[in-house]
């Protein structure tokens, strides 16, 4: 928490019983699964009392652990959910701009990988809204094994016009929400947004703290200056009731929903979500089943200390909808300004990739990344098992690391009593000798039901013999994984450091219109300083 100076008449009579209390309730607090507690030298706000003693820090992210590598011949299939979602890359930034290195679970690698842009090609025709790249080069920390770059590129419109927009702001005004980290920098965000609306357009504020409220009434897009005032009136204070704030949001939004436009929620908050319902199963049940009625979710998160992360991502991927973490303006600029379309405009629904690699090339593969989107090899062919959303231009990319059965080097050792790549079908096996892998995709276009599939084989004879020689593309998004890797505990970088991740990126960095790819560079360097 950011330090204030709010004093009151009440703190002169705080007790002394009144904060052995409060520090008491904090340590049971902090003790709880789950949460992450630290003691800071920062001041802590109790009944008008401001203590410069200890700060508690409950900040939640979901544990998980890294993918497994799998032998092809015992498990052939990977199947996952995209995921356009950035939030992990600003909080880590977040984090290291503070000062300290993140605890491992807020580095979701493949949110740091698809936080940048990747010179794709783009489908010439929205009939096909992706189009398909791949690329196999060896992999920078490995000498035995090589990366398969997987690269997706939603349609972009030229010139057509932006579908209307039925927008409302649900923004988070409880006490938590007081410092600039959280309501004042929201409101500077959520005002560049409203400077690139237009007549089409609606925007609607809801807030919530103790009790929910409407501040503003659907209103038209270009009626910019009745929609800032009603930012600028914000203020913070009280307890958080999320759900209930979630609700209203919900009946406001189908109250002003435009048929075949944008029906969308954009969720402001730190998540501290402390009145109601606050069971996060529960909370996630109201969206999932919200979002049924075509109005989807998107959240941006705002500041530290107490911030849910879990939640925040959890709420966007079952309402449909981005996740993003605001730690700065220039984020919100990026998030609301530069990627507004792709965020409100989605090109496809619950897009799904399954891979298949083929026992007589594949020893063994892992991949990189996506452990929370993780699919059953059932749930590629079953439309009604929800997947990731695509906005227009936005591209996703995905790495595996596959080891080839004449590596001489392989992670596992086959298996005394398995079946051999010699067993399968001899037929089969010299139809598709070529293949490395056999790449699916499906995913439903507009409001339909129905998925679509594309497919796609990834043939050996296109293998790079020498990682000089691959893309930029494949370079750079190699060191992000990397740097993703390393600050989770570098498990299978083997002697790739923070030195060779900073080579690899500066080789790599290309064109930077907008400079991210040169901060990415200013964060590993910092990463490297504080891992010591």
């Amino acid at each position: 928490m950011a330090e204030q100076k709010l004093m009151s008449q009440d703190a002169a009579r705080a007790s002394a019983s009144e904060k052995a209390k409060y520090r008491k309730s904090i340590m049971a607090k902090s003790a709880s699964p789950g949460v992450m507690a630290r003691m800071h030298s920062a001041p802590v706000y109790y009944q008008g009392f401001v203590s410069h003693q200890i700060e508690e820090n409950r900040e939640n992210y979901n544990h998980f652990t890294d993918s497994e590598i799998f032998k092809s011949i015992d498990i052939p299939v990977s199947t996952f959910s995209v995921d356009v979602d950035t939030g992990a890359y600003s909080n880590v930034r977040r984090f290291l701009n503070q000062g300290q290195l993140p605890q491992r679970d807020a580095v979701r690698t493949e949110e740091l990988i698809n936080y940048f842009s990747y010179n794709y090609e783009y489908p010439k025709s929205k009939s096909q809204p992706f189009t398909i790249n791949t690329e196999i080069a060896p992999t920078p920390w490995n000498e035995y094994s090589h990366l398969v770059h997987i690269g997706l590129q939603a349609y972009q419109s030229h010139n057509e016009q932006r579908p209307a927009s039925n927008l409302v702001f649900l923004v988070d005004v409880s006490g938590s929400m007081h410092t600039r980290d959280k309501l004042q920098l929201l409101k500077s965000g959520l005002k560049l947004l409203v400077n690139n609306l237009n007549k089409n357009d609606r925007i609607s504020i809801v807030t919530y703290a103790g009790s929910t409220g409407v501040v503003l009434k659907p209103t038209k897009g270009d009626q910019t200056s009745d929609i800032t005032m009603a930012l600028d009136n914000l203020t913070a204070g009280g307890s958080t009731n999320g759900a209930s704030g979630i609700k209203l949001a919900y009946q406001m939004a189908q109250k002003s929903f435009i048929k075949g436009g944008v029906n969308r929620i954009v969720l402001a908050t730190d998540g501290d979500f402390n009145v109601g319902v606050t069971d996060f199963e529960a909370l996630k049940q109201i969206v999932e089943e919200k979002r049924k009625t075509g109005i989807s979710l998107t959240t941006l998160g705002f500041g530290r200390g107490n911030y849910n992360d879990h939640l925040m991502e959890q709420l966007a991927d079952v309402g449909n909808g981005n996740y993003s973490y605001i730690d700065n303006l220039n984020e919100a600029r990026k998030v609301l300004v530069e990627e507004m379309n792709s965020t409100l405009n989605t090109v496809a629904n619950d897009v799904k990739i399954q891979v298949e690699f083929n026992p007589d090339q594949v020893s063994e593969y892992r991949l990189i990344g996506y452990e929370n989107r993780a699919l059953k090899q059932e749930d590629f062919n079953n439309d009604k098992v929800d997947a990731g959303d695509i906005g227009e231009s936005h591209s996703v990319t995905a790495l595996y690391e596959v080891t080839f059965t004449d590596s001489a080097v392989k992670q596992i050792d086959n298996n005394r009593y398995s079946k051999t790549v010699s067993d399968s079908s001899q037929a089969d096996s010299v139809k598709h000798n070529n293949e490395l892998a056999f790449l699916r995709l499906r995913y439903k276009k507009d409001s339909h039901s129905t998925s679509q599939l594309i497919e796609k084989p990834i043939y050996k004879h296109d293998v790079i013999k020498n990682i000089s020689q691959a893309s930029n593309n494949f370079k750079f998004s190699a060191s992000v994984a990397a740097f993703a890797q390393q600050l989770r505990g570098g498990k299978y970088l083997r002697d790739f450091d923070y030195n060779d991740i900073l080579e690899l990126a500066k080789k790599s960095k290309g064109d930077d219109s907008f400079g991210y790819r040169g901060e990415f560079l200013q964060l590993v360097a910092l990463a490297k300083s504080l891992d010591t």
